[in-house]
């Protein structure tokens, strides 16, 4: 009984290590996924809702790389600033226009109402 247990142990093994190693072209064992991200956010225009809900972080034994989560969130932080300031900046010139609209100045610049006082008086 226990050369037979031993020859179908032998055989069992030999069948799997043929499977595994030999396979070629249509081996069992797929090719280790990279652990890079494969398609990095782009450089030459802001991020959007469908870069950041298509990117997905590459696994390692404990978890993520903590270098590609660490450059993900550099450059999220980075650009909600950069967006942050810009809304800031557009903020403050909506409340200087709403200003001048309220204390009933006139809205157009002084140059265009200059330029139309003298064309006035040298047609006159």
């Amino acid at each position: 009984m226990f050369w037979f247990l031993l020859i179908a142990l032998v055989a069992v093994v030999g069948a799997v290590t043929l499977v595994v190693v030999g396979g070629g072209e249509r081996a069992a064992l797929a090719d280790a996924p990279p652990d890079r991200l494969d398609v990095p956010l782009p450089y030459d225009r802001p991020l959007g809702r469908a870069d950041v809900e298509a990117l997905r972080l590459p696994m390692t034994v404990r978890g993520y790389r903590m270098a590609d989560v660490d450059d993900v969130l550099g450059r999220l932080g980075a650009e909600l600033a950069e967006r942050d300031a810009r809304i800031a900046e557009l903020e403050m010139a909506l409340a200087g226009a709403r200003a001048l609209r309220e204390s009933g100045e006139p809205t157009e610049p002084r140059d265009a109402a200059e330029g139309s006082d003298r064309s006035e008086g040298e047609d006159a």
